[in-house]
């Protein structure tokens, strides 16, 4: 029920000085979760109600990448973060706008992405951005003594969890929310027992986007076949 659309080229928003393009996908109807899973497994990913994939005809930098639970092994630090933030009061909505959530999202942007255009983002676009799915997604809150800490959004897949966007308080020193926010995700796939957690596109010259390879092992869609990250990507 869908068929898809190449955009034109615009300035690419991850690497400085390069252009890029993507491959939309154009539905007139609510995409089922089937659909969407498949696309999903095939590369492509979520912007609000649109759903794409990079196709940048001289670069090959997006790679998408998805964490298998079942045999994923925290590191050091991921235990500590774990352990850390246990006393994390978590509950789950549907999307919906609160005006603390976007107080939260405009103060995360300028703390970690200033510059980057999504420090300026105005209420409709965060809505855009964030609030808008034609698929199963939900919102999950993490607070910490009555304050919020973090803002996750999470769509369901059949197969996995795929992590849409996270925020959270960049304030607090020696946190580590980001961290704690992918190992809560994870261990949610374990209890639905679903096999992944998508983490989007990894860039390895962005590094902005190199936390994703701390989650060991880690699967990459190279072509049309998910294999496990070696030394030769990573």
């Amino acid at each position: 029920m869908y068929k898809i659309q190449t955009t034109g080229f615009y300035a690419c928003s991850y690497l400085p000085g390069k252009l890029a393009c993507s491959e939309v996908v154009m539905s007139k109807y609510s995409m089922d979760a089937h659909a969407y899973g498949k696309l999903m497994r095939a590369g492509f990913r979520r912007s609000g109600h649109y759903v794409y994939r990079p196709c940048c005809e001289h670069c090959h930098a997006c790679i998408s990448v998805r964490v298998p639970v079942k045999t994923f092994v925290p590191k050091r630090n991921q235990r500590r973060a774990w352990k850390l933030h246990q006393q994390l009061l978590v509950t789950t909505h549907a999307l919906h706008y609160n005006p603390a959530h976007y107080e939260l999202y405009r103060r995360y942007q300028s703390k970690r992405h200033a510059g980057g255009g999504m420090d300026k983002d105005c209420r409709e676009q965060y809505h855009n951005f964030l609030l808008q799915s034609h698929v199963d997604s939900v919102l999950v809150e993490f607070h910490q003594n009555d304050q919020l800490r973090i803002v996750s959004i999470i769509d369901i897949l059949s197969d996995g969890l795929s992590s849409v966007y996270c925020f959270y308080d960049a304030d607090i020193p020696n946190a580590s929310f980001g961290t704690y926010n992918i190992l809560w995700q994870i261990e949610q796939c374990r209890k639905l027992g679903l096999d992944y957690l998508y983490l989007g596109y990894w860039i390895k010259e962005n590094q902005k986007m190199n936390y994703k390879v701390n989650f060991q092992p880690l699967e990459v869609l190279i072509g049309d076949q998910w294999q496990l990250l070696d030394s030769n990507f990573g």
